[in-house]
């Protein structure tokens, strides 16, 4: 019998990246996605698609929710899902990494979009700003697909109008800063407004106001934007609910903290 062709290392953090970035949905071996990196690291388009659902029966956001994936073959993710919550943010950059070297380019070229203006930088500074950029990209993918690129409030859904908002803020947590149940789609208004809190998400998931958002009841920007939100229930993620604790953090140190318009 010839040996089995057991997955590498590299070939589940690669698999590993494309769960996070595709919903449960579209994780089939007809997923355009699914196949291109089939093509790349020379699996079959199902062999892909099992490991993916192999890694839905692990993630504790969606057993949680009732969700399961394929039991078989769960103690083969297993390791690379822990490896990934104790070290969210090199397991990330890392699969970019590999990505790129599969593709025959590098981490620059692929990314000289968000790169280009970091050539004078040297040393240890530029590498941690690669990772940081990187690292924000992937989380912006993770958490508009959990949106299916819609704003959790308003429904818009032109991508170049949102942004994967923290809950808890970047500069605040490290070790969450990569968790998409820390993370959701806002469009540009509205994710300014929660970074300043003066709006927040309740733990039931509905929008709350701030003093300051009220005070301005009167005028015509506040019954077109804002008046008509309050107590609305935010759309609901696909994969990723924003997690309740995330969400009293938020409502505990940065919402309605005596703003002033």
């Amino acid at each position: 019998m010839p040996p089995r062709n057991l997955w590498t290392r590299e070939e589940l953090i690669v698999a590993f990246n494309l769960y996070l970035k595709i919903p449960l949905v579209k994780m089939h071996s007809t997923n355009k996605d699914v196949i291109r990196l089939a093509n790349l690291v020379g699996r079959t388009p199902s062999s892909i698609a099992i490991r993916l659902v192999n890694f839905a029966s692990v993630d504790p956001a969606l057993t949680a929710r009732g969700v399961k994936g394929m039991d078989a073959g769960k103690k083969t993710v297993q390791p690379i899902w822990d490896e990934f919550f104790d070290n969210q943010e090199e397991l990330v950059f890392l699969s970019e990494q590999i990505l790129a070297e599969k593709e025959n380019t590098s981490i620059a070229n692929k990314y000289q979009n968000i790169l280009f203006d970091l050539k004078d930088l040297k040393g240890e500074t530029v590498i941690r700003e690669i990772k940081a950029r990187v690292n924000q990209s992937v989380f912006r993918q993770m958490v508009l697909t959990n949106y299916a690129s819609k704003c959790s409030i308003t429904g818009i859904d032109i991508p170049e109008l949102l942004i994967a908002s923290h809950i808890i803020p970047w500069s605040k947590n490290e070790k969450e800063r990569l968790n998409p149940e820390n993370g959701q789609c806002l469009s540009a208004l509205y994710d300014k407004a929660f970074d300043k809190g003066l709006i927040g998400i309740s733990p039931n998931y509905q929008v709350v106001l701030s003093c300051a958002i009220k005070s301005k009841k009167d005028t015509a920007f506040y019954s077109n934007h804002f008046g008509s939100i309050e107590n609305q229930k935010i759309v609901a993620a696909i994969k990723y609910l924003p997690r309740k604790e995330f969400l009293e953090y938020h409502l505990d140190t940065i919402f309605d903290k005596q703003q002033q318009l």
